[in-house]
């Protein structure tokens, strides 16, 4: 007969129940005695699994009738303390189980997608106290403020001694304090003039009150007053056109009516350049790159080409259904922008002149301006969209188109005023009719808008200073204003309100980067320098020519 194996002792399961000590329990272990016994029956022999007996050990301690139990044995073997030697383990008996609260039926709430779900669990609790902000009573604030509050007597006067010793502070001072600001620094007079001239380029200028007349910063000074007015009679109040154009020679054309003339800012003369055919008027001027030729557009739809040191009219480039209302140049290249939405590449130097047709405006064509590097066009239009062109036109032919880089809508108004960034070529400033009244910068590399700013009127020119990080904007009613902003922040540095009775339409600056030329349906040129030249001669030369130009007004015609 084969026995089961018995299971090793570790791997014998233990319960973890332990029966209580009860009095009933106690009562029997006193009544049992403990004394040694002898067998009745001898071993046998015979059996090889019983051996002999041994002899019992011996008795350590006498042993008495019974354990002696105390009261305090007694209460704690009734409260679960097992003893031996002592208190070794107490467990926290729970004698209640948990019983979870009845949970109501919660009423199911309607409410559309856009609602959050934290207000279902607002309104249905009907909490109506902020989920992060607490409502308490004052005396439970109170209550946490008596027990938040330090107690200086159980703080070790040793270590407060060694921590105000370590930091340096002493006890009976704040760390921390308000002093008035130390006086600026006015020995040195070279470093401030320094963050004079560079503040306009890092700083931010603080806000301006309105007014009706000049405001100016601080840190800015710019004349209220024009250095020179030219009386302009006949010219034309259309927000449409561009009559007035500055070459690199420092000669100032102007369109007044059916006429263009011509005004040397070096020695003053004005002379006649030529007229329009009958039954049509002068709607562009620009002159090339070199100022050596002017671009005048007609009103009829022709381009003429004029030689200005000569005063003779080289060609006339028709093919315009309607009239042409800019132009820019780009080295041999003139381009014009058409009241049909159309613009035209106008290659000068052949009889077909026509090279290249540009459709992305439905339509008229009213701002037009090449980049220096004549890598990019921009134009805009009485559509209100923005257009950047691919501007290397390559060999083609005559009926040749292309297509718009980047196309940009975000205006609301016919968008005339169109300036590349003289010193950072991928920026391009766009502005806004009355509707719109927004300048928006533009980067042509990545086609995304950089900075928007409101103006309180339409914009009706920008201008990228070429010396300092500004833009000059001029606007129409109700202002009649010459606005230059800081850039990259777009907060205005200066205004010049009533610049003119009406509004300023026309704007060109001087090769210098100095002074603008302001027109207006007033029929008055008006010369504003705006910024100063880089050396003490221009300044000198500048106060010279505005002391001996404001005592009176000089005609073109």
């Amino acid at each position: 007969m084969t026995s089961m194996p018995k299971t090793p002792s570790r791997y014998r399961s233990r319960s973890d129940a332990k029966t209580p000590l009860t009095p009933s329990i106690i009562s029997a272990f006193n009544s049992i005695s403990i004394s040694p016994q002898k067998r009745s029956h001898p071993a046998d022999l015979s059996n090889p699994f019983i051996t002999k007996s041994r002899q019992a050990s011996p008795v350590k301690r006498a042993t008495g009738g019974g354990i002696a139990v105390s009261d305090s044995f007694q209460r704690q073997a009734g409260g679960g303390v097992i003893r031996k030697g002592g208190i070794e383990t107490r467990l926290d008996v729970v004698s209640r189980d948990y019983l979870p609260p009845t949970s109501q039926p919660r009423p199911e709430l309607k409410r559309s997608r856009s609602t959050p779900a934290t207000r279902e669990r607002t309104q249905s609790t009907g909490d109506n106290r902020d989920r992060f902000i607490t409502t308490r009573d004052a005396d439970d604030v109170a209550a946490t403020l008596e027990l938040m509050s330090l107690n200086p007597k159980t703080v070790s006067p040793g270590h407060t001694a060694r921590l105000a010793a370590a930091t340096g502070v002493p006890l009976n001072r704040r760390v921390l304090a308000y002093h008035e600001a130390p006086p600026a620094s006015s020995s040195d007079s070279t470093l401030s003039q320094q963050r004079e001239l560079a503040r306009p380029l890092y700083g931010r200028p603080g806000e301006l009150p309105s007014s009706t007349s000049s405001t100016t910063n601080k840190s800015r000074r710019i004349p209220t007053q024009p250095e020179r007015v030219l009386d302009a009679p006949g010219m034309v109040d259309d927000f449409y056109l561009n009559l007035v154009s500055w070459s690199i020679q420092n000669v100032v054309a102007v369109a007044l009516a059916e006429s263009t003339y011509i005004w040397r800012a070096d020695t003053g003369i004005v002379s006649h350049l030529g007229e329009a055919p009958e039954g049509t008027y002068v709607s562009s001027v620009d002159f090339s790159n070199d100022g050596a030729y002017l671009g005048v557009g007609l009103g009829t739809g022709e381009v003429e080409l004029w030689d200005v040191e000569a005063g003779q009219k080289l060609r006339t480039m028709g093919g315009h259904q309607g009239q042409i209302a800019v132009l820019s140049w780009n080295a041999h290249i003139l381009s014009s922008g058409c009241g049909d939405g159309s613009i035209w590449h106008h290659d000068v130097r052949v009889p077909r002149h026509k090279v290249m047709e540009l459709l992305g405006h439905t339509g008229e064509v009213c701002g037009l301006k090449w980049r220096a590097d004549g890598e990019l066009l921009a134009s805009g239009g009485n559509d209100n969209v923005v257009n950047i062109w691919d501007g290397r036109v390559g060999d083609v032919t005559e009926g040749a188109r292309g297509q718009a880089k980047w196309t940009k809508r975000n205006h609301t108004a016919a968008v005339k005023a169109i300036a590349w960034c003289p010193w950072q070529s991928s920026l391009l400033a766009s502005g806004g009719g009355t509707n719109d009244a927004t300048v928006h910068v533009w980067n042509s590399g990545t086609g995304a808008r950089l900075h928007s700013l409101k103006t309180p009127s339409q914009v009706t020119s920008i201008i990228w200073s070429p010396h300092k990080k500004e833009i000059l904007t001029t606007h129409g009613y109700p202002t009649n204003a010459i606005m230059v902003h800081a850039y990259p922040s777009l907060e205005r540095i200066a205004e010049i309100r009533d610049a003119h009775d009406s509004r300023v339409l026309y704007t060109a600056i001087g090769p210098a980067g100095d002074v603008v030329c302001t027109g207006a349906g007033d029929e008055n040129l008006k010369f504003w320098r705006i910024w100063e030249g880089v050396g003490a001669k221009k300044k000198k030369e500048g106060k010279e020519r505005s002391s001996s130009t404001r005592s009176g007004i000089l005609s073109i015609r």
